[in-house]
Formats: C-alpha cells, sequence, structure tokens
C-alpha cells in the first residue's frame, strides 16, 4: 500500500514528492540522496503529519539539475557548493552544448516537470539543428516518451506532464512536415496511415508521416481514432502498397491478436506495417505473413529505403 500522500498524488497535481519519486525521475538512488543530504546538506526534507519524508517541487527541479551535472563530470561536492541559481545556470550551458542523448532526456523531463514550453523547445530545436529531425526523435524524444510513460505509470508525475508535452512535440512535427515538398517522386510507393478507434497516442503515425513524406513517398494520412470502415472506404478508390498502423494504448474493446488478424484477412495482398508497444513489447502475439513490426524509427527507415530500389 501507498503512503495516503502518495496515493492522493496521484489524482492531483503534485505538492510532495516522496524520496521514490525523486529517485524514478532523476536516476539518483534513495541511499545516494539520503548520503549527500548527510554528508553535504544538499536537501532538508520535511515530514508529513505520519512523519514520512518528502520534497517540494522546487527540490525536485534541483535534483534534476544535479542530476545533469553529475552526468557530466560535475564532482557532487563541487555542486553542493553552488547556489541553486549556479547549479541551474550550468545546467542550461551544458544543455546548449551538448547533445549526449541521455543527458538531453534528462533535461526534456526537467522542462516538463517546470511546464517551460520556451525551454523545451529551445532544447529540441538545438537537438534538431545538431543531429536533424530523425535523429533527434529515434533516439532522445521516443527513449524520453518511453520515460515519462513509466513515470506516469509509477505516479510520479501527472497526467498532465504527459499531456503537455505531447502537444508540443506534436506540434513541431507539424511544422516538419508543412517544410517539406510533398510532391511524390516517380515511382513513389502508397502508404496508408492510421491508428484505431480506442488509441489516442499519435506521434509514432506522425513521425512515419514525415519521415515517408521526407523521402518522397505516396502517403494517405488518416490520423488517430480511424474506424477500420474508413479502410473499406479507401481501398476502394485507392489501393495502397502498404498499410502502416500504431499501437500504443491497449485496447479492451479489441484485443491486439484479433485486430491484427482482422488486418492481415480484410487486405491479404497487402503489407501491413505495425509499430508501438503493444506489438514490440508482446511475447504472445503470432504475425501473419503478409504482417511486419518494427522496433524502432531506424528499422522503418531501412524498409522503406529498401522499397524505393525496387520496380513497381
Amino acid at each position: 500500500m501507498l503512503p495516503e500522500e502518495q496515493r492522493k498524488g496521484k489524482e492531483f497535481f503534485r505538492d510532495k514528492y516522496f524520496i521514490k519519486d525523486i529517485e524514478n525521475i532523476t536516476g539518483i538512488k534513495a541511499f545516494t540522496l539520503r548520503m549527500w543530504e548527510q554528508r553535504y546538506g544538499l536537501l532538508k526534507p520535511k515530514r508529513t503529519e505520519t512523519n514520512i519524508r518528502y520534497y517540494e517541487e522546487d527540490d525536485l527541479k534541483y535534483m534534476l539539475n544535479v542530476a545533469i551535472l553529475c552526468n557530466n563530470g560535475v564532482k557532487i561536492k563541487a555542486i553542493a557548493q553552488m547556489s541553486r541559481e549556479d547549479v541551474q545556470k550550468r545546467t542550461l550551458e551544458i544543455h546548449e552544448h551538448n547533445t549526449q542523448y541521455e543527458g538531453q532526456i534528462q533535461a526534456l523531463v526537467s522542462t516538463m516537470m517546470d511546464f517551460d514550453e520556451r525551454e523545451f523547445n529551445k532544447t529540441l530545436s538545438v537537438n534538431v539543428l545538431k543531429i536533424g529531425m530523425e535523429e533527434t526523435m529515434g533516439r532522445i524524444i521516443f527513449p524520453f516518451m518511453e520515460h515519462i510513460g513509466l513515470l506516469w505509470l509509477g505516479g510520479s508525475i501527472h497526467p498532465a506532464h504527459e499531456h503537455f508535452i505531447t502537444n508540443l512535440i506534436r506540434q513541431r512535427l507539424y511544422v516538419s512536415i508543412d517544410q517539406l515538398n510533398l510532391n511524390p517522386v516517380a515511382g513513389a510507393r502508397r502508404y496508408l496511415l492510421f491508428v484505431p478507434a480506442g488509441e489516442p497516442h499519435d506521434l509514432s503515425l506522425l513521425f512515419a508521416n514525415y519521415i515517408l513524406r521526407a523521402r518522397g513517398q505516396s502517403v494517405i494520412y488518416l490520423g488517430t481514432s480511424t474506424p477500420l470502415e474508413d479502410l473499406n472506404s479507401i481501398f476502394s478508390v485507392h489501393i495502397p502498397d502498404f498499410i502502416f498502423c500504431s499501437l500504443t494504448a491497449a485496447n479492451t474493446n479489441l484485443p491486439t491478436q484479433i485486430f491484427i488478424n482482422a488486418l492481415s484477412k480484410s487486405w491479404p495482398d497487402t503489407q501491413i506495417l505495425l509499430t508501438g508497444m503493444q506489438v514490440i513489447k508482446r511475447k504472445d502475439l503470432s504475425f501473419p505473413s503478409n504482417v511486419r513490426v518494427f522496433n524502432n524509427p531506424a528499422e522503418f527507415v531501412s524498409f522503406i529505403e529498401q522499397q524505393t530500389l525496387k520496380p513497381n
């Protein structure tokens, strides 16, 4: 059982963070944090009426910055001698000059906890300029989203944090897609993109749209919560070469295996391309011969480029 204060924290914005929350969000082990408190006076936790140690939001933000500095080679003894303002300033300097993926993920967690849209967009823009949109999404954004999903499941963050960040990433992808030349190249393959009814997550679908259009492929983008009946209407007019679908959330109304089988049987001559946690992490699924699963964006990119080399 969780303490009463922690159970309440799952329902409302947090005013108390327990030591396990600090560990989950920052990656600093609880015993290490206690040692730093005793040796350096790094934090002074408060206590609830039932004598449970807790930290406030400013403590969490501070420890996120401490974790980033430590991961970039700054000794904890030196950090303890800095003011909190100096720690934040040094962290921002590292953000601007460092493209280490783990450090950038931590930086995004920090901006998420602070609902800092400006700093999030700045961090994202710096990485896009340095390593490109595709590398940024594949190596930073998707691992980051997986991380905050685990934090949400563990009750360490509020769903509003995830909604805030997801919308910012979605906006950036829309802008990036709009900047592309949307005219397909000669010999382009046609891809039909959708997520089924009951699936709220569309970042993988948007990114696939970006990847395909950047390579001059033809895309029919249906977006989120698409009924299978809509696919029948598309096939009656346009016959795509591939169907791409992302399955991230569990759907109690339509089990994943039944959905996969339905896609395969409805369009047996079309290759079905799947991604998302509901197919990547599952060991109990079987995939028909016309279904292929992609574990990461690099696999998808490699597949697309192989297709462009094949004659129609």
